[in-house]
């Protein structure tokens, strides 16, 4: 046996197999003879089973790809995946058993006379994980495959992951749905006084409690899990990343809950705002301008607009209203299943390894419509994140939770 049965008629199905195959095509295509996968979005796409330690995928020119992972963690993950163990196998840090080793031999099994073309997965991120390969992996694997030659083929999984199955569209609507029991557990949580010596933790808590009832596997974010800003920690530069403090909440303060939930490795990511009472005049101007700018924003978002161009839009209509000097000016991030979080479609930008501002949405691409508004001198400022699904002449939103700044009295 080397692939476990997969049901095909089961919403969350995702045909593995003919994804390696589609990258076995493009490696023909360019000459390559085996490719070592080690973003962690790439062992998400390949593998389906979330792989915390350092590891590693190798895919031949025909046949299974073989994971390589930390010994303690191998089982598990042959466990998740839809491999059998025979193909995910661990490294350990004994004679002869190092990843470098381990994989070394095994490429070069894969490479006649040990010559070939390997495509490694090299560049750089804002985003700590991305688990480019390091300078030490690539000059330790260079060493110990002296004939092959080395090329970057990070593209190839980027060009083929763009545009999302419905295996995986279906993924990330569950998230969603999970990500939305939360926030209504923080509204039951804190709604007529509830809030009051409560602190940003316990928000946290309180959300991640029902979410994993639910069946939320991970409150995924790098920056803190569920992020919690009250008060003054809202309006802080740039308004995002903000793991909850021990801060006790606070009467006349705006409160931001930014949650994130994960099914089968498609993240749920959304964020509601609030005002706790007594809200004065000049905060509800705040949170009407951006529940304004909100609404447009998810108007806009179509196949066949690009950032750049739906950012213009954007700012336009902010300085209509006199609140750009609050905005950043850029409306999303990028998605895909645990790992690919940043950047949205191809390198082929002006900005090497971030997005290209002039990338042409087309449907069934996800990203997450992200906004971040902050008035540091007032100490207040909202965040709106949504994964979203473009379609034709639209978007579809994965979380459902009603947009809105409600005053929580």
């Amino acid at each position: 046996m080397s692939i476990k049965n997969l049901n095909t008629l089961d919403p969350y199905y995702i045909d593995f197999p003919k994804r390696i195959r589609d990258i076995q095509t493009e490696m023909a295509r360019r000459n390559i003879d085996v490719y070592v996968g080690s973003r962690l979005r790439t062992l998400s796409w390949t593998l389906d089973a979330f792989c915390p330690w350092r590891s590693f995928v190798v895919i031949p020119a025909d046949g299974l790809p073989t994971a390589f992972t930390f010994v303690i963690d191998a089982a598990r993950v042959a466990d998740d995946s839809w491999l059998d163990g025979d193909h995910v196998l661990g490294y350990a840090p004994m004679g002869g058993q190092d990843q470098i080793t381990v994989i070394s031999e095994f490429i070069g099994r894969h490479l006649k006379g040990g010559k070939g073309v390997v495509g490694i997965e090299s560049g750089m991120a804002p985003y700590l994980p991305e688990g480019n390969l390091t300078h030490y992996e690539y000059e330790s694997f260079c060493s110990a495959l002296p004939n092959a030659q080395f090329v970057n083929a990070h593209n190839i999984v980027d060009h083929l992951s763009l545009i999302k199955d419905t295996g995986t569209i279906n993924r990330f609507r569950e998230a969603g749905r999970l990500v939305d029991i939360g926030h209504q557990a923080v509204f039951a949580a804190i709604k007529d006084g509830g809030y009051k010596g409560m602190t940003e933790t316990e928000i946290a808590g309180v959300a991640a409690l029902a979410m994993r009832q639910a069946g939320s596997e991970w409150e995924w974010s790098f920056t803190g899990g569920n992020e919690i800003a009250s008060g003054y920690r809202t309006g802080l530069t740039g308004g995002a990343c903000t793991p909850a403090s021990r801060r006790e909440l606070q009467a006349g303060e705006p409160l931001m809950v930014d949650l994130h939930a994960m099914f089968k490795l498609g993240l749920g990511d959304h964020s509601h705002n609030y005002l706790l009472a007594p809200a004065t005049q000049r905060q509800h101007w705040h949170a009407q301008n951006f529940v304004d700018l909100v609404t447009l924003c998810l108007k806009t978002y179509r196949a066949g607009i690009t950032p750049s161009k739906l950012a213009d839009e954007m700012m336009t209509f902010c300085e209509e209203r006199e609140f750009a000097d609050y905005m950043v000016p850029g409306f999303e991030h990028g998605i895909g299943m645990m790992g690919d979080e940043w950047r949205i479609g191809m390198n082929n930008g002006p900005f090497l390894y971030w997005t290209n501002p002039d990338h042409v949405y087309q449907p069934s691409e996800m990203l997450i419509c992200a906004m971040q508004y902050a008035c540091n001198e007032e100490q207040i400022g909202f965040r709106y994140e949504n994964a979203i699904l473009i379609t034709a002449d639209g978007c579809e939103t994965m979380s459902k939770y009603p947009l809105g700044i409600e005053e929580i009295l």
